[in-house]
């Protein structure tokens, strides 16, 4: 088996115990125990693996998890747990442009007066304005509801 060579698995007899206990005991997710049954299936410490496609076959996975799974326990230095634990995020895709300085700023806006010509404010007049300040980011009017909301701000 080519990743077998290039990447083997060995696990020790108490990394074996933890697998299998992760397979058949507990509530765990559907992806730890699929990746918990891959280390196993390519194990080599206890004997000869079985090619690719026998062990894919016979675990309902696809060839290409088999290399994942082989690859990310080399990458992890054999550490089975973070082999087959989900990878936490580094940090969100986009940070939000709403911090509390900016959402100070927009409710003290919203508290004060409204503009010459207007009873009150309104979300669209609120988005309006906030695009004329240079200092708070450019803000959609939903989002600019959503931290009135959040903060039990009725505008009047």
């Amino acid at each position: 088996m080519g990743s077998q060579k290039k990447r083997p698995v060995r696990l020790t007899a108490q990394d074996r115990e933890e697998l299998v206990r992760v397979t058949t005991t507990g509530v765990r997710g559907a992806s730890m125990i699929m990746r918990a049954r891959v280390l196993l299936a390519l194990d080599s410490s206890v004997g000869e693996v079985d090619t690719k496609e026998v062990i894919a076959a016979r675990l309902g996975v696809s060839g290409e998890t088999l290399r994942l799974v082989a690859k990310r326990f080399t990458e992890t230095g054999g550490d089975v747990h973070a082999t087959i634990a989900r990878k936490k995020r580094d940090l969100p895709p986009v940070p939000s442009p709403v911090t509390g300085e900016v959402e100070a700023r927009l409710i003290a806006m919203a508290c004060s007066q409204p503009p010459q010509g207007y009873t009150r404010w309104s979300l669209r007049l609120l988005e309006k304005h906030v695009a004329l300040v240079e200092d708070i980011p450019d803000l959609d009017h939903s989002t600019i509801g959503r931290v009135l909301k959040k903060r039990n701000c009725v505008l009047t």
